[in-house]
């Protein structure tokens, strides 16, 4: 990561070492595994995407960009554990973009949310009940193009049959699930702690790619992301979905935006493996990987479904594609299936994106949200100031 392509993310620089003295989140360049600083030019990521000629700027050798430190030393210090805040260290890429998220866009996990919502969210129910829906329907799902003519035809049937459910009509119906993760400014970045809701007994990870879109409609990049579950609450009820995606610290984005370019295209997001691996303090390991080329909605199609003429993102927006992830391995007791503990190492990688790494902690246990969009205002008048 850094060697090629274009990438831009975020850090935190302190004031000895910020633009115009005043310390925050700067917008950066990480080009040859050097960080520039690109305030001079951007005050947000947002700002940057929706330039369309942003890449006239980065341009090493400009007296205008500061050189940082080295993408080695920044992500070692991104490191929560031994985090030294008089230096620079990651914050999640995004700040003003909306951060939206489509679910049940693979069967495998399709099948995995059908098996929730009939186990109401108790995981001691949902062994029996895998092997019931997975034998009955799952078959039958794995060539079917949502919104199709066959698809309308199957969802007759399973209606007929009585096995029709919420998570089937946006897995094969002509509308995908779309739903806001988190609220501009609260994800956490590389090397953070993400957060699980310390009521939750069934959680897990989803290792996503996250595209990066103009206020336009464009994809113009991507980037790694984890859409931490409450797989329990969501159980319970879909009406749960805001709680079950929403907490402090759910929702983790990085380590950087790569940017397309001849280096790196669509055609390689649509082809990108990501790979998952979760290392517990007490010596469980799980590893898996999630597939792009199995989604059954490509990213254009998920996009359009976001921003239409029907609804408008004037910063632009960043989107979880979804995943096909849904674990089912034993943790502690059989047939309880899998759940975070505190201090589960989280990784999620992909060739062509890096690695995002964080480590699980209770939502009230990690760092609280409290640079929201006032202290952004509040923050880019001062640099304005001087």
């Amino acid at each position: 990561m850094g060697l090629e392509g274009t990438w831009i993310g975020r850090c935190y620089i302190p004031k000895k070492m910020a633009y115009r003295n005043v310390e925050g989140p700067h917008v950066i360049w990480v080009h040859q595994k050097k960080v520039f600083d690109l305030s001079y030019y951007f005050k947000s990521t947002s700002e940057l995407i929706n330039t369309p000629n942003y890449k006239i700027y980065l341009k090493e050798g400009d007296p205008n960009i500061k050189e940082v430190c080295s993408l080695p030393e920044l992500l070692e210090n991104s490191i929560h554990y031994q985090k030294d805040t008089s230096k620079p260290f990651l914050l999640a890429p995004n700040d003003t973009q909306a951060v939206k998220a489509c679910g049940v866009t693979f069967i495998q996990s399709l099948l995995e949310r059908v098996i929730e919502e009939k186990a109401k969210g108790e995981p001691q129910l949902a062994l029996q009940i895998r092997d019931e829906i997975t034998s009955t329907i799952g078959e039958g799902l794995s060539n079917v193009k949502p919104g199709s003519p066959h698809a309308m035809k199957l969802k007759e049937e399973l209606k007929k049959r009585g096995i029709w459910s919420q998570y089937l009509e946006v897995g094969i119906g002509p509308d995908a699930e779309v739903f806001t993760k988190g609220q501009p400014f609260s994800s956490v970045g590389f090397g953070s702690e993400v957060g699980v809701h310390s009521e939750s007994g069934w959680n897990n990870p989803e290792p996503e790619v996250v595209l990066v879109v103009s206020n336009s409609g464009q994809i113009l990049g991507a980037t790694l992301g984890n859409d931490v579950n409450l797989r329990d609450f969501e159980g319970r009820s879909a009406l749960l979905l805001g709680e079950a995606k929403d907490q402090n610290g759910s929702c983790a984005i990085g380590p950087l935006f790569r940017m397309f370019d001849d280096s790196f295209t669509l055609n390689d997001v649509k082809s990108s493996r990501v790979a998952l691996s979760i290392e517990g303090s007490d010596g469980f390991r799980l590893e898996d990987s999630s597939d792009m080329g199995e989604i059954s909605r490509s990213p254009e199609d998920l996009v359009a479904q976001v921003l239409s003429e029907h609804h408008q993102y004037p910063d632009g927006f960043v989107l979880f594609c979804g995943t096909m992830f849904a674990p089912t391995l034993d943790r502690d007791k059989k047939g309880m299936g899998f759940t975070h503990k505190p201090n589960d190492k989280v990784t999620i990688a992909a060739p062509k994106l890096g690695k995002l790494i964080n480590w699980v902690n209770y939502s009230d246990k990690i760092p609280q949200w409290t640079f929201g969009i006032n202290a952004f205002v509040n923050y880019t008048l001062e640099r304005s100031k001087n």
